[in-house]
């Protein structure tokens, strides 16, 4: 599987990614085990978990994904062959159970980093990222931007100097972004200029062809900066699969089991859904395929974070990195992006 280089760093990932947040939820110790080895056999040696999976996110289910992949490793003994990222998490969101409330302050940088490398049984990780940002910001689809009160927000200077001793201990490697904005980008990318602090290598957002609202803004700062795109939800929770047209309810999708999850349902979104659906058909293409490709083929993009929850699923998103989508597909996919832009933010 192709190689490509995180940011700046000497580390390179395969561009395809092992999303985990399933695992401890819909999938048990033995299934993930399952997914991992048969992802790495495919030619990923990227892993993206995260302290607060799976999601949905619950107290006592709470670091299961990190166990999981931990066990794994365990019993596996191939850790330098991988790029391992987890993310610690950002103020609110319902977090309570996590450190009480989980924040970016130094102490919460380092006490979130033990944890996790204690729960993943490794002594370091390849990639740290900050799960959403600790001040007040539109980020997991919400749409403008009104002021807020940041007084209690933790100083990015802060949340980077904790970073920086953390990767002067050999603990991490190299610090990421996620559901972050282009200030927040910049602003982090500024600091580590001026104070010598850790440069940001990547940022993980959602991108998908329900989603291309990176392409504003942070494209260019991927392209200029080096920061690339770590592409989550690239199958905009399995809807691009066409699985959920016509009032579908698979009845182990995420979407029939989680109703919360209603980011990618509205009606527009069926529209642009059914459109793409019937291109890839009018092709001879797999709907998740082409979605996939799509994504992957994007110059931005570092690496296409994939998550299954069988391993059918799996094997057919494993697939879509042999696809190479044709001029006539993606002009027939800008064609519907042209008519119904972003419709899920």
């Amino acid at each position: 599987m192709q190689q490509r280089p995180l940011g700046h760093t000497d580390i390179q990932v395969s561009r395809l990614c092992l999303g985990t947040m399933t695992f401890g939820e819909q999938n048990s110790e033995a299934e993930a085990h399952q997914q991992l080895d048969r992802a790495t056999a495919a030619g990923i040696d990227f892993i993206d978990t995260a302290e607060m999976y799976p999601v949905p996110p619950k107290a006592e289910t709470q670091g299961l994904t990190e166990r999981y992949i931990g066990s794994w490793l365990a019993k596996r003994g191939r850790r330098d062959d991988l790029v391992i990222a987890s993310k610690a998490a950002g103020a609110g969101r319902g977090m309570e159970h996590l450190r009480g409330g989980p924040r970016h302050t130094r102490e919460q940088i380092h006490q979130a980093l033990d944890a996790s490398l204690a729960r993943l049984q490794t002594d370091y990780l390849d990639l740290y990222q900050l799960h959403w940002p600790d001040r007040h910001v539109n980020c997991f689809g919400s749409l403008g931007y009104l002021p807020g009160d940041d007084s209690n927000a933790t100083p990015l200077e802060e949340t980077l100097s904790a970073l920086k001793e953390a990767v002067d201990a050999g603990k991490i490697r190299a610090i990421g972004l996620s559901n972050d904005t282009p200030w927040g980008v910049m602003r982090c990318l500024q600091l580590a200029d001026q104070h010598g602090l850790p440069r940001v290598a990547s940022v993980q957002n959602p991108y998908s062809l329900l989603n291309r609202s990176f392409e504003v803004g942070l494209s260019e700062i991927a392209h200029r900066e080096g920061v690339g795109l770590l592409a989550y939800s690239p199958l905009a929770f399995g809807v691009l699969s066409g699985k959920y047209l016509d009032g579908q309810k698979p009845p182990k999708g995420r979407l029939t089991l989680f109703e919360r999850f209603s980011r990618y349902t509205s009606e527009v979104a069926q529209q642009a859904t059914r459109e793409y659906v019937n291109i890839s058909r009018d092709h001879g293409l797999d709907p998740s395929q082409m979605a996939l490709a799509y994504v992957t083929s994007r110059p931005f993009v570092t690496s296409n974070i994939i998550g299954a929850t069988t391993l059918e699923q799996l094997e057919a998103n494993l697939e879509s990195d042999s696809l190479e989508l044709s001029n006539e597909v993606i002009e027939a996919i800008e064609s519907v992006h042209r008519r119904i832009s972003n419709p899920c933010p």
